[in-house]
């Protein structure tokens, strides 16, 4: 004979709807943005002072026109070392990527969860009506996640998934 388990009548748990974490609620708004205009060695100074890996790159309308992150940093040093170029000789405009992907606001966290896994960026931004509003990492996601209560979690994912 099997162990049975039984489990005594439950409180209803507050569960939390998917729909209800958004990335709004868990973007970050307060961004370090770079201009087309800086320089490469400006943006590195940012990048360690603040300890970020990269940022949004906006014009004087605050639209979003690339990114830029340490990669791109690195690419520009790297290059400039090769061919004996000061790196203050370079700007942002220059460097960035322009080609920006962004994320809406009113996606729910475990899409964009599943977003940032398959296209394996690290931040992706958020434009409403043509301005950049805000920046979502995985880092983000993760404290999403967190606030969570664990009996909430799995009940979340189900409904999640089943959607």
């Amino acid at each position: 004979m099997g162990i049975k388990s039984f489990q005594g009548s439950r409180k209803q748990q507050n569960v939390v709807a998917p729909s209800s974490l958004k990335v709004k609620d868990y973007m970050t708004t307060q961004l370090i943005t770079f201009t087309p205009e800086q320089s490469v060695q400006e943006v590195v100074e940012s990048l360690i002072k603040n300890k970020i890996s990269g940022g949004p790159v906006v014009n004087d309308r605050q639209e979003l026109v690339g990114i830029i992150s340490e990669g791109d940093c690195l690419k520009q040093l790297s290059e400039s070392r090769y061919y004996n170029m000061p790196l203050e000789h370079d700007n942002v405009e220059k460097r960035m990527v322009r080609d920006v992907e962004t994320i809406d606001g009113e996606m729910n966290v475990f899409d964009a969860a599943n977003k940032f896994l398959s296209s394996r960026r690290r931040r992706f931004p958020i434009v409403e009506n043509g301005k950049l509003v805000g920046q979502i990492s995985q880092k983000d996601i993760l404290k999403a996640a967190l606030q969570l209560k664990g009996e909430n979690w799995n009940s979340t994912i189900k409904t999640s998934n089943s959607a």
